[in-house]
């Protein structure tokens, strides 16, 4: 769930309020079967403690609820239950649970080099492969029976709704998570061993090579095959293409990273680049070419970088775990103010989390802080671009966003 920054004096008060309006006016729909779900909530209060074990019969309570407490964090079940107000696990009586898939920035490769918005583009990418590629793809999962949800702060969630998902067990939720992270996956399984014709005479390769017939080579599966198969194939071509255009320098970084010496790697980034080789590989997805081109460590660095590569990201105990509390949609984060919004899957491309999770009016709504650190962030509305100490009158949705994270603070009451 993350840490959330300790607020005190008036930067909890007038967060606080800020919450108290949104909740006063704002519809939440309530979850799916809400009536079977836990619900749970961090007041706005200077120790943050979780309240547990709610639940409401009517569409009605529920509003109620959130009006009266405007918490700064709501997360509901993602289990059914038959008593889901019981103050003990055993006696909520557990019906079964929605799958949910968390990516979350943090854990996601090469995202500790990038700022807050550079991290939610990489994010927003992997969910797209998330459910194109398995979900949609290799799961077969009906997409009505799924919804996508940005969380407010660094990620997003995908909740499958569909029924015959919902009794499945943490070792069985388990093996979508190590399908989808490629947990195990070894990429030399999917390289086929074929062999020439078994005549005496040479033959030409069509690219003015020969291999004595009968000698077995190598081959890549054709990219659109199915699962892990295809994926190894097409991570193997984009990697070839990416170092194809950044050139030697950025293949031989790589390849020292998989392990190889910095001679072999670069040895083998000039075969690969400057000589052609990979260019005639992403060609015929043959690994067949001349012995002195190819050296050995081919498969156990190219290959085994591109297993890599192709891995997904998510986060597995979010996925496993059938008593899990996620965020509710339609609530605000506490750590951002950002809006927990639910987005359809043909505008996840377009979606901006600084401007379509941003919520209020960015107009006359205005309030200056001081900031207690750099900052800069690319809010459509206003942009910040701001070094430590500096007072700022901005938006108050945005002023709220560097507040809750801990980045600004209302300036000294007068006097």
């Amino acid at each position: 769930m993350g840490a959330t920054v300790r607020l005190e004096g008036r930067d909890l008060a007038w967060a606080k309020d800020r919450f108290a309006r949104y909740y006063a006016t704002a519809v939440v729909p309530p979850p799916l079967r809400f009536a079977r779900r836990e619900f749970a909530a961090f007041p706005f209060t200077t120790e943050t403690m979780m309240r547990r074990h709610a639940a409401f019969r009517t569409a009605e309570e529920f509003q109620a609820y959130l009006r009266r407490e405007a918490p700064r964090h709501v997360y509901y079940s993602s289990a059914y239950y038959r008593v889901p107000d019981h103050p003990t696990m055993p006696g909520k009586e557990w019906l079964g649970a929605d799958v949910v898939f968390d990516l979350d920035a943090d854990h996601l490769r090469g995202a500790e080099k990038l700022d807050y918005a550079g991290q939610l583009t990489l994010v927003r990418q992997r969910v797209r492969d998330l459910l194109d590629d398995f979900l949609f793809g290799d799961f077969g999962i009906d997409p009505s029976k799924t919804r996508l949800v940005f969380s407010g702060g660094r990620g997003y969630h995908v909740h499958i709704q569909d029924e015959s998902f919902w009794t499945l067990s943490s070792p069985e939720r388990r093996e979508l998570v190590d399908y989808v992270t490629g947990s195990g996956f070894d990429a030399r399984r999917v390289i086929s061993a074929d062999r020439g014709a078994a005549s005496n005479a040479p033959e030409d390769d069509g690219d003015g090579h020969s291999h004595r017939p009968g000698r077995a080579f190598s081959r890549l599966p054709p990219t659109d095959a199915p699962g892990w198969s295809g994926r190894t194939s097409r991570a193997v071509v984009a990697m070839l293409d990416r170092w194809s255009v950044a050139g030697t320098p950025a293949a031989t970084s790589d390849l020292i990273a998989a392990g190889l010496s910095k001679s072999k790697a670069r040895h083998l980034a000039k075969t690969l680049v400057d000589d052609g080789v990979g260019r005639k590989i992403r060609d015929s997805l043959s690994l067949e070419v001349r012995e002195k081109d190819l050296p050995p460590e081919f498969l156990d660095a190219v290959v085994a970088r591109a297993a890599v590569e192709v891995q997904g990201e998510t986060d597995a105990p979010v996925t496993t775990d059938i008593h899990r509390l996620i965020r509710l949609p339609g609530s605000l984060h506490g750590g951002t103010g950002f809006r927990v919004t639910p987005i359809a899957f043909d505008a996840l491309g377009a979606f901006d989390p600084f401007a379509d999770a941003l919520v209020g009016s960015t107009r006359d709504d205005r309030t200056t802080v001081v900031t207690s650190k750099d900052v800069e962030y690319p809010f459509p509305v206003e942009p910040v671009h701001a070094a430590a100490g500096t007072e700022l009158e901005l938006p108050s949705p945005v002023a709220l966003f560097l507040v809750l994270r801990g980045e600004a603070a209302l300036p000294p009451a007068p006097g």
